[in-house]
């Protein structure tokens, strides 16, 4: 036993050196959070084209399409240039897809749709579903843009599919949103609000923050065209809250034009020009082609009111340029609309005519109900103003109709009904941010603790420095330790090769004791006939004449003889490990009919009739010998327990495709049900037959053993005093 009153002393050196290594490491764990965004575009610039440096360019491009599209499309392009030098299919279409949404918000639709279709290719070679979906989803937003609302349709039931494959909530969320999107653009604002909340109710269930605020925006957007416009500015109002949070600048500028379009509607002018010049300056600062249209459109309505015309046609000028340059249908309309409300507020009726023409066919396209109710005020007194009265009649029951339709009583109901949803989840939100509180309570309790923790390592570790003494000797009595486990180990193999041996002489004694078993089993009838015929030919009993009529049955009985020593020879070697068994297709007919020719006399003897119903046509595939081994044992067995008059049957025919059923049937005195269950098992009394016949109780075992090895399986069903049924599968000839 060790003695452990060590006589312990103090380093002072090395405990300074252990001190010194922990102030490193947690100098080194304080300074892990500093931002690799250097890092990151150094190795950009290097052209060090590894997947992580693509990964890391393609989220910071989907990072700052938000904030700055200019610096997401320049990152984007980066990561494109690299994956193409290392074939990184992945980041390739990850990158086609931000400049893709990069070129269609600023208004380059041709050049976005063929990045969306390289994407598009690549993502489904790689069965990427996220990737499609955001595919489908920016053609879906592109499409909406340019009034083509089937394609925005089958694009976004697209990814529809592909987020329901993968379960992604999120995408299926924003699908939702872009589908209701449509729906309003086509003026069909009771399937409109269906979309908006369903995505909503999945955004509040995933804590979506993002995507909840654009969805209440887009809500707002529809309560606005309905007319209720202080539940529009609620919306928008909770939508930028949200929005100004997660610093996302598009957002901040849609939600100001949008508020700015609700005090226009209400003829607060000075406010709203206050909320849309903000929208304006971010626009200007990300080049939103689509929100600079809409803004100075809005600007304008908003100086026209003001009567100040020139100001307000020179902003509606510019948002009707850039609307058809970049062909966005919604703000031509909208524009052109402008236009014909201030000529037609400075009664200037040629003018306003023209522009209000060119609003109504837009209106036309777009089916917005909205966009066409304001198209047909507009038209209604351009018409009147030239005197065409009729004209202007019919497009004023059209304006009454358009209004009476944006405040159809299913969108109030459905706007009611989604409210009184959309309060009690977020009652449930609430109660789980309270939880959520609670868990990080928790959480900075587990903190406190690890920090207790550390300091309790630090002062460990300082100890540790004491028991260097004792370290050592425990180290001594380690490598002590170590020497007798390998003796350990030498003696347990040395036992192992013992035991090894003693399996395998144990192998060979059962081996020896099945073959004395055999010979016993099977040779004994034989021999003991030619014995007889021997001591008769001894004794003179029988005549010359006699003699030569049993010498055809002599020699059968020696022929026969001899093919079962080959026979057992074969088995013989088939219990060794090196043992190759001669699988070949073969008749099963000629076996049988063989046996069968050998022990009709035997059978003759006990009054028994012996009946082969086997085929000619059957091929079996497997060793013969095995097989002709096992049929002999089978039909010896059902001779042995047969009496007179009783009848032994052996059928073949196709069990399936791929093996045959082999039966042997007999109308014998069957077997006892103790007997019954050791079958197959291990060695058992053998019974002595009707006639007094005696056996080994091995044979059944062999059966067992040499059907198996030729891939079959055997089983018997029996009734006593009625007969038994031996059955065993081989396998069929494919030729």
């Amino acid at each position: 036993m060790l003695n452990n009153n060590l006589y312990i002393k103090f380093n002072f050196s090395f405990t300074l050196t252990i001190l010194i290594v922990c102030l490193t490491f947690f100098k080194a764990f304080s300074n892990n959070g500093i931002d690799n965004t250097d890092s990151l575009r150094s190795s950009a610039n290097n052209n060090i084209a590894d997947t992580a440096t693509i990964n890391r360019l393609n989220k910071l491009a989907e990072g700052y399409f938000r904030t700055n599209p200019d610096s997401a499309y320049l990152y984007a392009k980066k990561s494109i240039e690299l994956s193409k030098k290392i074939n990184y299919s992945a980041g390739i279409a990850r990158g086609l897809l931000q400049t893709g949404h990069v070129n269609y918000f600023n208004g380059k639709t041709e050049q976005a749709r063929q990045d969306l279709d390289q994407a598009t290719a690549i993502y489904k070679n790689l069965h990427d579903y996220k990737g499609l979906s955001a595919c489908y989803i920016s053609y879906g937003r592109m499409y909406t843009l340019l009034a083509n609302y089937n394609l925005a349709f089958n694009y976004l039931n697209l990814a529809i599919k592909a987020n329901k494959n993968i379960n992604d909530d999120d995408g299926l969320t924003d699908t939702y949103k872009n589908i209701g999107s449509v729906y309003y653009s086509m003026g069909q604002l009771s399937s409109a609000l269906d979309f908006y909340y369903k995505a909503l109710f999945i955004a509040i269930k995933n804590h979506s923050t993002i995507l909840s605020g654009e969805i209440y925006n887009d809500i707002g957007v529809v309560l606005q065209n309905m007319g209720v416009y202080p539940n529009a500015l609620e919306y928008y109002k909770k939508a930028l809250n949200i929005i100004q949070h997660e610093n996302d600048l598009q957002g901040i500028s849609t939600m100001n034009e949008n508020i700015g379009e609700v005090l226009l509607a209400q003829s607060s002018y000075d406010n709203a020009i206050v909320y849309l010049n903000k929208a304006l300056t971010i626009a200007k600062k990300q080049n939103d082609i689509d929100g600079l249209s809409s803004v100075y459109a809005d600007l304008g309505l908003c100086y026209a009111d003001k009567n100040q015309a020139k100001l307000g046609v020179s902003y509606l000028d510019t948002a009707l340029q850039l609307a058809e340059k970049y062909k966005f249908v919604y703000n031509q309309a909208y524009a052109s609309i402008g236009l014909a409300t201030i000529y037609n507020m400075q009664k200037d009726y040629k003018n306003a005519y023209k522009y209000a023409v060119e609003g109504q066919s837009l209106a036309l396209k777009l089916r917005n109900l909205s966009v066409r109710a304001n198209a047909a005020l507009q038209l209604n007194k351009t018409l009147a103003g030239l005197g065409q009265y009729q004209q202007a009649y019919i497009l004023l029951n059209q304006y009454i109709a358009l209004k009476n339709q944006l405040k159809d009583n299913e969108s109030i109901q459905k706007l009611t009904s989604y409210n009184y949803e959309l309060n009690f989840a977020a009652k449930e939100r609430q109660m789980e941010q309270q939880q959520r509180v609670r868990d990080l309570l928790f959480q900075q309790k587990i903190h406190d603790q690890r920090l207790l923790n550390t300091i309790f390592i630090i002062i460990t570790l300082a100890m540790i420095v004491t028991s260097v003494v004792y370290y050592r000797q425990k180290q001594k009595q380690k490598r002590i330790n170590e020497m007798l486990a390998d003796r350990n180990r030498e003696v347990l193999q040395q036992k192992a090769n013992i035991d090894e041996q003693a399996h395998k002489l144990n192998e060979l004694n059962l081996l020896k004791d099945r073959l004395i078993s055999v010979l016993a089993h099977d040779l004994r009838a034989p021999l003991s006939t030619l014995r007889g015929l021997f001591y008769l030919l001894q004794d003179n009993t029988i005549s010359h004449k006699e003699l030569v009529e049993m010498i055809p049955t002599v020699l059968k009985n020696l022929e026969y003889t001899s093919d079962f020593l080959d026979t057992l020879l074969f088995w013989m070697n088939s219990q060794m490990e090196n043992f190759e068994s001669s699988v070949k297709s073969f008749s099963l007919k000629e076996i049988v009919a063989y046996e069968i020719d050998h022990y009709q006399d035997q059978a003759a003897l006990k009054g028994i009739t012996l009946i082969d119903h086997v085929p000619h046509s059957l091929m079996a595939t497997a060793d013969p010998n095995s097989i002709r081994i096992v049929i002999r044992n089978l039909i010896t067995n059902a001779i042995k327990f047969s009496k007179k008059n009783d009848t032994v049957e052996i059928y073949a025919s196709p069990d399936d495709e791929q093996n045959i059923l082999i039966r042997i049937k007999d109308t014998g005195i069957g077997i006892p049900p103790l007997q019954l269950a050791k079958l197959f098992k291990s060695k058992i009394d053998s019974k002595t037959g009707t006639n007094n016949e005696s056996g080994t109780g091995m044979g059944l075992m062999f059966c067992k053993d040499l059907v198996e090895k030729c891939n079959g399986h055997i089983w018997v069903t029996t009734e006593q005093n009625v007969g038994t049924e031996f059955s065993f599968t081989v396998p069929a000839s494919l030729a």
